[in-house]
């Protein structure tokens, strides 16, 4: 797609700037990725942004209008937070780039989810792609970098000091992510602190710095909290259920209520036919949908070719979903000539007061594996792995 920047692009590169566009992110950040970089961005026409950006705003009418108490029934009697908020902080959707029935591209919705995710590293990467490659800086995210920060900075820490904004995380050290806690960090001047560190005095929460406490008044979230209860022998001194005073950014609960349990509830033409495993219609042809666990994360546990011995088997299967297979399109042609596909996700932020979320940025994912995550691309591939996308004229 526009084949006048995938031309340029493919001309222009070389395994010297691949690595000039590494050493670039490792040296403002101070961080190795521990995820793979993809040697390119992916380009896509005006015309399928319009489609995504379309497709985005009629899913985001349909949750508005969703009852509270619906939304409720996502979250696990075991996983409910205090001081639930009225919406998310925070909201991102993830589209596969796939061909229509007509032979059009067009996005196909995989997943939603209100967790915050790579914002201060795509901002990054967005922009170290530009330097690499000048030519990129006509087709970047129009948004100026200092509208992003203060966009960003207004959602994370408010009116606070960021003395007292933590990047929350458990043992953040050992993330895939922790490339985009140490931008976030420099980004905003806040600190990221492991869930174990967390000091608490009745309802008031801690941290220490030079051997001082610091009081804690807003939490960046990036703890997915279904998964503490995996991690045998944790000890720490706070626990997500108990009511402290602080205000959460996103709270936890929105990671449950916005997730894959809402695809069986969506409709539109970009949104692939879902159910709820226990709803499943006996006259569907199982072979047609992937099985995907409803609060899993980065692809674990999902199932390309389920059979009726697989889900018969399943125990709690309104816990899981159908999803109608979409098929990815591989058409980034890479500097051989083989091609890759992609799906793209829009990070939006959700200001209090606003009533619609504000899209950010995007986060570009490539692949020649049968899954489209950084983490089932063969080895020795090229055009694999976290990307950004660039809109341009058609």
């Amino acid at each position: 797609m526009i084949p006048k920047y995938r031309k340029q692009f493919n001309e222009e590169f070389s395994p010297e700037k691949y690595n000039q566009l590494k050493a670039s992110l490792k040296q403002k950040s101070g961080i190795e990725p521990a995820f793979r970089i993809s040697e390119s961005p992916l380009f896509l026409t005006k015309t399928f942004e319009k489609k995504l950006i379309d497709a985005s705003e009629r899913i985001i009418d349909q949750i508005k209008a969703l009852p509270t108490e619906t939304l409720q029934k996502a979250v696990p009697e075991n996983c409910n937070v205090p001081n639930d908020t009225d919406h998310s902080h925070f909201f991102t959707i993830d589209f596969g780039i796939c061909r229509s029935e007509n032979g059009e591209i067009e996005p196909q919705l995989i997943e939603l989810q209100a967790f915050p995710s790579l914002y201060a590293f795509q901002k990054t990467f967005e922009n170290t792609f530009c330097e690499i490659y000048p030519f990129l800086s006509e087709i970047k995210n129009p948004m100026p970098n200092d509208q992003f920060i203060s966009y960003l900075k207004e959602v994370i820490v408010g009116d606070e000091n960021p003395e007292n904004v933590i990047l929350l995380e458990i043992f953040p050290e050992q993330q895939k992510t922790a490339i985009d806690f140490a931008l976030t960090e420099k980004l905003l001047g806040i600190k990221t602190v492991c869930l174990t560190k967390v000091k608490k005095e009745g309802k008031n929460l801690y941290y220490e710095h030079n051997g001082n406490l610091i009081p804690i008044k807003r939490i960046y979230n990036r703890v997915i909290f279904d998964e503490l209860d995996r991690i045998p022998d944790l000890k720490t001194e706070f626990n997500f259920r108990e009511e402290v005073d602080v205000k959460w950014i996103t709270h936890p609960n929105w990671f449950f209520k916005i997730s894959k349990y809402l695809l069986p509830l969506l409709k539109h033409q970009f949104v692939p036919k879902s159910y709820f495993l226990h709803e499943f219609p006996g006259n569907e042809d199982l072979g047609n949908y992937v099985l995907k666990p409803l609060f899993s994360f980065a692809g674990s546990g999902v199932n390309l070719n389920p059979t009726r011995e697989i889900t018969d088997a399943i125990q709690d299967k309104e816990n899981y979903i159908l999803q109608r297979k979409v098929h990815y399109e591989p058409i980034f042609e890479d500097i051989n000539g083989e091609f890759s596909k992609a799906e793209i996700r829009l990070l939006y932020i959700w200001r209090e007061n606003d009533e619609r979320p504000i899209l950010l940025e995007n986060l570009g994912r490539m692949t020649k594996a049968a899954m489209v995550n950084v983490d089932f691309n063969k080895k020795d591939a090229i055009w694999i792995g976290s990307s950004n996308v660039f809109f341009g004229e058609d």
